[in-house]
């Protein structure tokens, strides 16, 4: 069995154009209206962008900055590494910085949706469900 490192550290410096994050959501969301949507990583509803914070951005990333929330296109950031900053935990991966959406200056809800999510209304109705009070 593998146990999880988490590396303390006391700075965190990004090279060239990289950027680096945290808080990405992997788990489940919560909409504006509070209805919770299961997680979905590792499914096929999971592929869409993901916003992060950025915490490090290299001297040559012209594009965004540390503390800027930015909505990165799915799968192009790295796998997570654990790390404790200042006391406090937290997974910093490096994203694509091509690949890097919007950015903004405050946070956002991760209520983005891929077009897998949108599949799903297609579905066959089946006759008599109580599902079916909705017009699809």
């Amino acid at each position: 069995m593998s146990t999880l490192v988490t590396h303390k550290i006391t700075g965190l410096r990004a090279i060239k154009d990289h950027v680096l994050v945290t808080d990405m959501n992997f788990h489940e969301r919560f909409t504006e209206g509070g209805i919770i949507i299961p997680g979905d990583n590792g499914t096929t509803a999971g592929i869409r962008p993901r916003w992060a914070m950025v915490v490090a951005v290299g001297p040559e990333q012209h594009d965004v900055k540390v503390g800027e929330f930015i909505l990165v296109d799915h799968g192009r950031w790295t796998r997570g590494v654990a790390v404790e900053m200042e006391g406090n935990p937290a997974v910093v991966r490096r994203v694509d910085a091509k690949d890097i959406l919007l950015s903004s200056d405050e946070p956002h809800t991760d209520d983005t949706f891929s077009s897998a999510q949108q599949a799903r209304l297609d579905r066959t109705r089946t006759e008599g469900s109580m599902h079916n009070s909705h017009n699809w």
